[in-house]
């Protein structure tokens, strides 16, 4: 008999899936501390890494685009002196610590704004060749590194001159929190940029110096270990980032002192797009790390550990008496009708055939008992009615038994055990990071319609409003190199369009009390969020750009994050990471609130918030970052809101919780198989041989039997054919005997 056929197999599955299930439980819910640090922690530094990596790789890009397009923009017009060119670059970006202008030919200085630049870097590789022209990093006679961006002012008339600007790879200029300090490393693993750390003689105490002393070593050993770990390629790594980050992500360990843990989470600058390759960033090999001491995390509570001992021992248990109930209702009868039908087919009809008591096996006995008879001769069995089985029951039943008795298990564990409530303890650091966080984002929108506005304005000095085909085809070409608007368009003081490059205007007011940038469209299905630059020497004219909402929206993607909402001063709902409707309201009472509270001045302004809120049996975490900082969006009373579910961190309480669900559901898949497979294979083939074997006894000797499956209830079915053959022939030869004396009559 095959190895895979019959009923052992199955009920033999659903006792080792019972076993090792049970030893699952015992593992995974059993007694055993939890983690030092909670997952969800060093998950969070790893996000907060990767938020900063992300924010750096494009402040980096956007300094060198800037810059190249203010050279390209220079170019196309008539030569500037070399102090306007600085003069005016100051003025529209704030975002170098020096800059200066040099004659190629002559290597001279002609001219030269704040930190002074040194130039003993450059040289023909720098200016030739496949990498002509490459950001750079250089370090100065400080001991500080710059990251220097060149282009080329080439003129119709004059020398070629050589545009340099240096910018430091400081940390984002973002808020850290309560004890995390971040730093910015080279491939070799040195520290270019720390921040957070506080000077040793601002501290009152030897002890905290030698905290602090302390916190520096771990930041230069976890930094040489996330620069070795972030040079692997995306794809080999072993932690590829997270859901998605397209460079090297991941978490370290350090060492403790003074019951706290140190704990790390690092990330490569990557290109937004894996497919490009125009990143600046992303090729500079820096790695972001964000350091952060937790305190440790004392042993669980073993109390309700020990039900994971109680529900395995429980499996144990009712997995036997599953087990039982098969073997005496299924296998038993079934392999006792497997023996009797073998002995009839075998011609050993002396001794009666032992019956099973109900069921498709008790009906099948019955069946072979009339056919024994029929072989035997003895007239007892003939006739559609006599010995008929009454049990109608089937298999049906005990496998219904058998899964109650499982689901018994299942249900409570998956249901019942280690249930949480709205009392479960969120550690404060995960509230600190999501507000943290939020601020990141806030300061990441913020950035970006600072340099939406920045950028207009630097295209606004190359319009000639009386020329209205150069200006349209001079827009054409910003909105091509500018993803993020999707119109621009030039109005004079009355409102009228002068020129237009993509989607239809909408008005602009030239009103000097409303800000530069300004939101409208309500009652539409977008917002509509315009920023507007005045057009030099043409009083009255603007420069309009109108920012896409899907721009600001991919800005409020962030994992770990969950959902992530910018508002205006009255809470309606600006940009989401998510669907939205344009205007709507948060859909909690306490976000608002929330909202409200970031807004109110405190000491130097609107500060950021979190909140941790329990209602309805869940905790949810919440935060607001109202737009702080520089620019002309800093004035907007705009705030980015985010909230999350608890039961999305991995803390162990929730992971308690979806370990029993996942035991349930496990357990629920061994009933679906196991008992599944009883029924596919041996209840339904089981139930068209008891139609067929009472067919037979009632004198059906024309169908024939054919086994379907090479098992016990197969080897039945060939008894069967056995039998109705020997019947077809006992018939045969009774048909021929009264016969034979009239032929041997006739012959006398």
């Amino acid at each position: 008999m095959p190895l895979l056929g019959g009923i052992r197999p199955p009920i033999a599955l659903l006792c080792l899936l019972i076993v090792a299930l049970a030893g699952l439980t015992a593992k995974v819910l059993g007694p055993g501390g939890d983690a030092v640090v909670p997952e969800a922690v060093l998950t969070s530094q790893q996000h907060f890494a990767e938020d900063g990596a992300i924010a750096l790789r494009a402040s980096i890009d956007e300094r060198v685009t800037d810059l190249q397009r203010t050279a390209e923009a220079l170019n196309k017009g008539e030569r500037v002196e070399p102090e306007d060119v600085l003069s005016d670059l100051g003025k529209t970006y704030q975002k170098w610590t020096g800059t200066t202008v040099l004659d190629l030919e002559s290597g001279d200085v002609l001219a030269a704004r704040g930190e002074r630049i040194p130039l003993a870097w450059l040289d023909k590789d720098v200016l030739t060749g496949e990498r002509a022209l490459t950001p750079r990093m250089v370090r100065l006679e400080t001991g500080d590194v710059r990251l220097m961006t060149m282009a080329v002012l080439d003129w119709k008339e004059g020398a070629q001159q050589l545009l340099i600007a240096s910018n430091s790879l400081a940390v984002p200029n973002v808020t850290m929190g309560p004890f995390r300090t971040m730093s910015v490393v080279a491939r070799d693993g040195e520290v270019l940029a720390t921040a957070g750390f506080e000077e040793s003689e601002a501290l009152n105490s030897d002890k905290q110096r030698e905290e602090l002393a302390f916190l520096q070593k771990q930041m230069s050993q976890l930094s040489d270990r996330a620069a070795a770990r972030t040079e692997e390629h995306p794809v080999s790594a072993r932690e590829p980032g997270s859901r998605g980050y397209p460079g090297v992500s991941g978490t370290l360990l350090g060492d403790d002192y003074n019951g706290r843990l140190t704990t790390a989470g690092y990330a490569s600058l990557a290109s937004s797009d894996p497919e490009e390759k125009d990143s600046v960033a992303a090729g500079l090999g820096l790695t972001v790390v964000a350091m952060l001491p937790v305190v440790q995390q004392a042993t669980a509570d073993t109390g309700r550990e020990l039900y994971g001992l109680i529900a395995a021992g429980a499996l144990i248990a009712v997995g036997l008496l599953a087990a039982a109930v098969l073997w005496a209702a299924v296998q038993r009868p079934l392999l006792r009708l497997f023996l009797e039908s073998r002995r009839l087919a075998r011609g050993d009809l002396t001794r009666p055939v032992s019956v099973p008591r109900w069921g498709e096996a008790a009906r099948i006995g019955a069946a072979l008992e009339r056919l024994r008879a029929q072989l035997h001769g003895s007239g007892e069995g003939e006739g559609p009615a006599a010995g008929r089985s009454k049990a109608r029951l089937g298999l049906r039943v005990p496998l219904a038994a058998t899964a109650v008795l499982l689901l018994l298990w299942c249900v409570p564990v998956g249901l019942l055990l280690n249930r949480t409530d709205d009392s479960v303890s969120v550690p404060a650091t995960m509230v600190n990071d999501q507000r943290d966080r939020t601020d990141l984002v806030a300061d990441r929108v913020r950035r970006a319609l600072n340099e939406a506005q920045a950028d207009l304005v630097s295209t606004s000095r190359l319009i000639d409003a009386d020329d209205p085909r150069a200006t349209d085809g001079l827009l054409a070409d910003a909105l091509r190199e500018h993803t993020r608007y999707q119109a621009l368009y030039v109005v004079d003081d009355a409102g009228e369009v002068l020129a237009r490059a993509g989607g239809a205007a909408h008005d602009w007011s030239d009103d000097k009390d409303l800000p530069l940038v300004r939101v409208s469209g309500k009652g539409e299905k977008k917002p509509v969020i315009q920023a507007g630059a005045p057009v030099p020497g043409h009083k009255g004219s603007t420069l309009v750009g109108e920012v896409r909402v899907e721009f600001l929206n991919s800005l409020l993607k962030r994992p770990g994050l969950g959902e992530v909402r910018v508002v205006n001063s009255d809470a309606d709902t600006l940009a989401a990471s998510n669907g939205f409707l344009a205007f709507e309201d948060l859909p909690d009472d306490a976000l608002p609130d929330l909202v409200r509270a970031g807004n109110v001045p405190v000491g130097a302004g609107p500060v950021e918030n979190g909140l941790l809120i329990r209602d309805g049996g869940s905790v949810t975490v919440a935060a607001a970052a109202p737009f702080s900082g520089g620019g002309v969006a800093s004035d907007l009373g705009w705030t980015v809101v985010s909230w999350q579910n608890a039961k999305h961190f991995q803390i162990a309480a929730y992971e308690r919780e979806d370990r029993s669900v996942l035991a349930g559901l496990l357990g629920l898949a061994a009933i679906v198989v196991c008992l599944g497979w009883v029924h596919l294979v041996v209840a339904r083939p089981l139930g068209a041989l008891a139609a067929g074997a009472e067919k037979l006894a009632d004198g059906d000797l024309k169908t024939v039997h054919f086994p379907r499956y090479q098992d016990e209830v197969g080897a039945v079915v060939r008894s069967l054919e056995l039998i109705r053959q020997q019947l077809q022939a006992r018939r045969q030869n009774q048909a021929r005997r009264p016969a034979e004396p009239r032929l041997g009559a006739g012959g006398r």
